[in-house]
C-alpha cells in the first residue's frame, strides 16, 4: 500500500514538472514568435517605405516629361512630329516604364502622332480626359494594356489647348525593385488608381500591412504591401531550439532557487515550532508544580523521616559511648540527606524560569500556533483538525504561553482519544459573547464516560496508562488564573470542552 502511494505521488510529482517545463517552453515560443512576428512586420515597414520613396521618384519625372513634350510640340505647331517622335522614343528608351508616348489632337480632323497606332476609342478618352481637365495631368486605366495607366495633360496647358498629350505607364516596372525582399514569394504588392482600379498586384492580399499613397501631385498612386509570414518564419528551427534550451535552463534555475528557498522557510518554520513547543513544554513543568506537589510530598517525607530517626539513634548510641555505630548512623543521615537534596535540586531547575507578566494577546494568534504545532501529529493519527474561520480579533489579557498550553492540552487530548477512529474531527470555534470571549473545542470520538465527569479537572485522574492526570487540572489552575472558567459538555456524539475568557478593556474605554 505504501509502496503503491509513494509511486503515485512521485508520478503526480513528475507530471507537475512535465507540465510546467512545458508550460514554461511553450511561452518561451510564444515570446519567440512575438519577437519574430514584429521583426518581419518592421522590415516589412522599412521595405515598402523604401519602395514607396523610389516609385514617388519616378513619378515626378513624368511631370517633367509631360512639360518637355508640351513645349515641343505647341512650338512644332504640327510641323515637327519627327521631333516630337523622336524626343518619344528617347524617353522610353531610357525610362522603359514609359513605353508609348501619344500627342492626340484636340480636332478631330487632324491625324495623332505616335509611334503605336491608338484605337479610335483611346484616342477619344485621351481627348475627353484632356478637355475635362483643369491644369492637372488626369490618370486613367490604360484601355488596351493590362498593369498600365495613362497620363493626360492638355497642351498648351489652358483653355485654349490644342493637343492632348497622353504618356502610357507601366506601373509593373514603376515600382519594380532591385531589393532582396520583393523577390520572396511571401512579400507582395498592390499599386491602385485613386478610384480605386487596381493596376498590378503580384500577392492576393486579404489585408494591407503597409498603406500609402505616392508622394506625388499628379500620380497618387496608392501602394499596399503585405508579407505572409508562415509557422515556421515566426519559429524558426534553430531558434526554437536555442529558446527551449534557454528556458529549460531558466525553469531549472528558477526552480532550485525556489526549492531552496522553501527548504529555508521550513526550516525557520520547525525552528519556531520547536521554540514554541519548548516553551510549552517549559510552561507545562512550571504550572505543574503546583499540582504535583502532592506526589513529590511523599518522596520528601521518606529521606526526611530517615534523617529525623537517624538523627535520634546516633543521639542514643552517642550517650552510650557507641562510636561504631554512631558513625554508621551518620553515614546513613548522609545518604538520605543528598537524596532531599536531589529532589530539591529537580524541582528548582523545573520551576527556574519566571512567569511572563499578563498582557493583551489576540486568542486567533494562540490558536493557530498551537493548530500549526499539533497539524503534523493530527495527519499521523489521520484526524481532521478544522479551525472555523474569525474574521475580526478577539482579544483577552493573558500569559500567551499559558493560554497556547491550556489549547495545547485540550487538542492533544482530542486527538489521542481519536486516534484510530473513523471520519475522526476535530473543531475549533472562537466566538465573542457581551464581554466574554468563548472558545470551544469539539471532536467526534468516543466522549468521556459517566463516571469520570466529575473527575475531569482532579489532579492524577486519567484513563490512559501513560497519563499523569495533571493536564486538565493544570489546564483549570492557569484559565482561572486568567479570570476564565473551563467546561466539560457531552457531544452527539464526541466531547466538546468551552473556555470562557473575560474580554480586554478597550484602549479607548480604558482611557477615559
Amino acid at each position: 500500500m505504501n509502496i503503491t502511494r509513494t509511486i503515485t505521488l512521485f508520478g503526480s510529482r513528475a507530471m507537475k514538472r512535465a507540465f510546467s517545463t512545458f508550460t514554461v517552453g511553450l511561452l518561451g515560443l510564444a515570446g519567440l514568435a512575438a519577437v519574430q512576428f514584429w521583426l518581419h512586420t518592421a522590415r516589412l515597414d522599412s521595405e515598402s517605405a523604401a519602395l514607396q520613396r523610389l516609385a514617388s521618384q519616378r513619378a515626378g519625372q513624368h511631370d517633367a516629361h509631360l512639360t518637355a513634350l508640351s513645349a515641343i510640340a505647341v512650338a512644332g505647331a504640327g510641323q515637327r512630329n519627327d521631333l516630337f517622335l523622336e524626343v518619344a522614343a528617347t524617353i522610353s528608351r531610357f525610362y522603359p516604364r514609359i513605353d508609348d508616348v501619344q500627342l492626340v489632337p484636340l480636332d478631330t480632323a487632324q491625324p495623332v502622332t505616335g509611334a503605336i497606332a491608338l484605337s479610335a476609342d483611346t484616342a477619344e478618352q485621351i481627348r475627353t480626359a484632356a478637355v475635362g481637365s483643369t491644369g492637372v495631368p488626369v490618370m486613367l486605366p490604360h484601355p488596351a494594356r493590362p498593369e498600365h495607366y495613362l497620363m493626360v495633360k492638355r497642351s498648351p496647358n489652358s483653355d485654349q489647348a490644342l493637343y492632348a498629350l497622353a504618356l502610357s505607364v507601366d506601373a509593373a516596372r514603376l515600382i519594380d525593385s532591385s531589393a532582396a525582399f520583393w523577390t520572396q514569394d511571401k512579400a507582395g504588392y498592390r499599386v491602385s488608381l485613386p478610384d480605386g482600379t487596381v493596376l498590378v498586384q503580384s500577392l492576393a492580399m486579404a489585408e494591407a500591412r503597409f498603406s500609402k499613397a505616392l508622394e506625388s501631385g499628379s500620380q497618387p498612386l496608392l501602394l499596399e504591401t503585405t508579407l505572409r509570414m508562415r509557422l515556421v518564419d515566426l519559429l524558426p528551427p534553430a531558434q526554437v531550439a536555442l529558446v527551449l534550451l534557454l528556458t529549460g535552463l531558466i525553469y531549472a534555475v528558477i526552480t532550485a532557487s525556489s526549492r531552496q528557498r522553501s527548504r529555508v522557510r521550513e526550516a525557520e518554520q520547525q525552528a519556531s515550532l520547536s521554540r514554541m513547543e519548548a516553551q510549552l513544554s517549559h510552561a507545562a513543568r512550571v504550572n505543574a508544580m503546583g499540582e504535583m506537589a502532592s506526589g513529590m510530598a511523599h518522596e520528601l517525607t521518606q529521606p526526611l523521616t530517615a534523617i529525623l530517626a537517624q538523627a535520634q539513634a546516633g543521639k542514643r548510641l552517642l550517650a552510650r559511648g557507641d562510636g561504631n555505630a554512631v558513625a554508621s548512623a551518620l553515614e546513613d543521615t548522609v545518604t538520605q540527606a543528598r537524596r532531599a537534596s536531589t529532589i530539591l535540586d529537580r524541582l528548582r531547575n523545573w520551576s527556574r524560569p519566571q512567569r511572563a507578566e499578563a498582557a493583551p494577546i489576540d486568542l486567533r494568534d494562540a490558536i493557530a500556533n498551537v493548530r500549526a504545532l499539533l497539524l503534523a501529529e493530527a495527519r499521523r493519527r489521520n484526524v481532521a483538525l478544522e479551525v472555523a474561520p474569525t474574521s475580526h480579533p478577539i482579544n483577552v489579557t493573558a500569559d500567551q504561553v499559558e493560554i497556547e498550553q491550556v489549547i495545547h492540552n485540550v487538542l492533544r487530548n482530542a486527538l489521542e482519544a481519536l486516534d484510530g477512529s473513523p471520519d475522526a474531527r476535530v473543531r475549533v470555534a472562537l466566538n465573542r459573547a457581551g464581554d466574554m470571549a468563548t472558545l470551544e473545542i469539539s471532536d467526534n470520538g468516543p466522549g468521556v464516560t459517566a463516571d469520570m465527569v466529575p473527575k475531569l479537572f482532579m489532579p492524577f485522574m486519567t484513563t490512559r496508562e501513560d497519563g499523569t492526570g495533571l493536564g486538565l487540572a493544570l489546564s483549570q489552575r492557569l484559565i482561572e488564573r486568567a479570570g476564565g472558567t473551563i467546561s466539560y459538555a457531552p457531544g452527539d456524539p464526541g466531547a466538546i470542552f468551552r473556555i470562557d475568557l473575560p474580554l480586554s478593556t478597550p484602549v479607548a474605554k480604558a482611557a477615559q
